[in-house]
């Protein structure tokens, strides 16, 4: 799975049980926690989640 920054151990982990999730601006994450201390732990992954584009196929008429 995926490794994140425990706060209350201060070190790099493997992050147990990790969920995967969108976040209200539309990128995605893991969830999990700390398999030391149980700490929730929460990695912010890079780029946008896959989403079907609002207008797709006829591009805007250019002026």
């Amino acid at each position: 799975m995926a490794e994140g920054y425990c706060v209350k151990c201060k070190a790099k982990k493997e992050i147990a049980n990790g969920v995967e999730e969108v976040m209200k601006n539309g990128r995605k994450a893991i969830k999990g926690k700390c398999p030391t201390c149980g700490t929730v732990m929460f990695k912010i992954l890079g780029g946008k989640a896959a989403s079907t584009p609002s207008n797709p196929g006829n591009p805007p008429a250019a002026a």
